[in-house]
This record gives structure tokens, sequence and C-alpha cells, in this order.
């Protein structure tokens, strides 16, 4: 059986549920939220169990609903998944789960989705797949040649296993400097980045780097000189461990390394050190496997956008990917005005047939 609504929203983490919340409340359409993941929370299920956020609750919520207060000044990952279950099922979206979308295939002028339950048809489809799932890892002579363990950053799970180790930490923006700062109190830590860590003011979260990235945004659409984005003010937000770790005197930034040994790491100038294991926090790439079917990705590997609207496949959208998506997209505070502005598009363009499939977006497995 063929599952048929008017919208498909691939991914079940706050970009979709953005989107869902605004269909919901400010159309007629139908709609189901496929997510492969066996709970809620998206990524931040994956999440590291000291990870924070970058804002205060207030300033970290989706469309709708305010994210509770908590003690913390930067709340966990647990508060956020909390939040996001709470959201999903206070607004009954249908979302379900675990379904896997395999690949979308244009049909007509519909799409068909193979999923693990089943063909899915849909009129319109929002990928909202996030980068989680794709982490990226440069290529480093020796790589392969060195005996310890090696780990993404989207697989650390907390400092436990390197207590006492010598520990190499790659990467010198947010989740580099948070595990650093972790792994400082518990192991002998090596920091490696290309050139210095870029520091934020103390007094700057969030907040600012939102405002700041959409200021920039509705600047270059309205043909004005670039005002300079979040990348001029520094890529690390100074959460209260990171400044604890940094004040104490724990966080000292090293080149990045040139090769690995079987037991370490080298530079050019000839220095050697002996480490156990590396952390890589070299960030990620957007998980869109499912659309290779489209044939909508570019040489360099994106996909060219009319706001969140695919430009080569009309009726495809994507949202939560970073700011080539919207402006800080895929943050908490940041994918509401992107859904908000999908979800108008969506209307204006399928509003003459809306419902035509209602029904068929039961809230379910």
């Amino acid at each position: 059986m063929t599952h048929r609504v008017d919208v498909v929203i691939v991914g079940g983490g706050q970009a979709g549920l953005a989107v869902g919340w605004y269909l919901r409340r400010r159309t007629d359409l139908s709609f189901a939220v496929l997510d492969d993941q066996d709970a809620p929370g998206g990524a931040w299920r994956h999440a590291w169990p000291s990870l924070r956020l970058f804002s205060p609750a207030s300033y970290s919520s989706l469309p709708g609903r305010l994210m509770p207060a908590t003690g913390a000044q930067n709340p966990d990952a647990a508060h956020v998944i909390d939040y996001l279950t709470d959201y999903e099922t206070r607004y009954d979206l249908p979302v379900h789960r675990p379904v896997h979308v395999g690949a979308v295939h244009r049909d007509g002028e519909s799409f068909r989705l193979q999923t693990t339950a089943g063909e899915w048809s849909a009129r319109a489809v929002v990928s909202a797949t996030g980068t989680w799932s794709q982490p990226f890892r440069p290529a480093v002579p020796g790589q392969r040649a060195f005996r310890g363990p090696q780990v993404h950053s989207a697989h650390y799970g907390g400092p436990a296993p390197y207590a006492g180790k010598r520990v190499v930490v790659v990467g010198g923006a947010n989740s580099g400097a948070q595990i650093a700062a972790e792994l400082a109190e518990v192991a002998q830590l090596t920091w490696c980045l290309k050139g210095e860590p870029h520091w934020l003011p103390d007094d700057v979260d969030g907040r600012e780097l939102f405002r700041v990235a959409t200021e920039r945004s509705r600047a270059l659409a309205a043909g004005q000189p670039d005002p300079g984005g979040v990348a001029a003010l520094g890529n690390i937000v100074v959460v209260p461990p990171v400044r604890r770790a940094r004040d104490a005197g724990l966080l000292h930034p090293e080149p990045m390394f040139d090769r690995f040994t079987p037991s370490g790491i080298a530079w050019a100038d000839g220095r050697r050190r002996e480490i156990d294991a590396v952390v890589w926090c070299t960030g990620f790439r957007p998980a869109l496997r499912h659309l290779r079917p489209l044939h909508v990705r570019e040489p360099g590997g994106t996909i060219r956008t009319g706001g969140t609207a695919a430009v080569r496949a009309p009726g495809l959208h994507l949202v939560g990917y970073g700011d080539w998506t919207g402006p800080g997209s895929a943050t908490l505070i940041g994918v509401g005005p992107t859904a908000r502005a999908t979800v108008a598009d969506l209307a204006r363009t399928l509003a003459p047939d809306a419902g035509r499939s209602r029904g068929t977006a039961r809230r379910g497995g």
C-alpha cells in the first residue's frame, strides 16, 4: 500500500518538528514526518552527556512553545531531548518512527519515497535530516597505521574511557573546545587546530550569533554591502565549562600535526608525541543520500536553493542544514523563521488542492 499525503518531512529532529508545527497551525495540508530514530530528540539523542547549548533555555525554543527553564545557565542535551519529546506530543505531530527513507524519486508531478515502512507519495518533500549522520574526518598521512582508537565527536560518549590517557582532540570550533575542556580535567590533553582559537567575547552567546547571521542575510538579500557574519566574531562560544578550563590554564592549543605514527603524532618540524587516542571534532556534512535519485547535487556537493526550495527539483525544500538553508537554521532558535517561510511557500504552491490526501498521516510507527 502506498501512503499518500500532501507533504512528507524527512527527519523528526528540531527542523522537522518546526516545519510540522507551521503546517499544522497555518495550513490544511496533510503531512507526515518520517524519522529514522527509535525515539524523539533527533541528533540530540547522540550528543555527549555534557554538551551545552550556546544560549539560555528561553532563547533556545521552537515556534509555539518556550523551552522550560533549567537550573543551569546553558541547558544540556538531556534537557533538549525532554523538550523535543514534549513538543512532539503536545502538538500531536504525525511522526512515524523508526522509518528510514532510502530514496526520493520524482514521480510525475509528485514524489515517490522508498522507505522501510513501504512507499509514500507526496506532492512536496521537506528534507530535514541534518548532518549528524555524516561526520567528517580529514585524511591525515599515516592515519591507518596509528594503533590507538579514533572517535568522531558524533560518537564521543564522555571522558571516562580517557581518564589517565594521552588524548589528542582535533578541531577548534565549539565541539573541539567543549570536549577539550572536559578531557583536560582527566587526561593528558593535546589540543590541535589550524591557527589560533577564535574565542567569542565571554558575554556573547547564541542570541547574538543569530542576530548577526540574520542581519547579514537581510543585507545581502537587499543588495547591500556584506556586513560580515558570525565568523567575523569568532567560532567558540565560551560556555561556562570552557571558560573554567580556559581560565584555569588547562587549554593550550597547538598547531595541527602533519602525520600519524603507529604510536602517536608528528609535526613537520620534527616534533613527535606519543598518544593513546584521538577525538575528531572536525564537523559534519549534510545527510542527503536519500536525494541522489533526483540529481540535484552541484559539483561541489551542495544543492542550489532559492530560500529553502531546491532550484532543480520543484517541490523539494531543505531545512536546517546551516546558513545556506536560512540564517541560523541549524539551531533551535534559528530554525523557526526558516520553517515558517518554507510552509508559506508550500501553502502558496499546494493550496489549491490542499487536503486531498488528508487522513493518511496518522501518528505512529
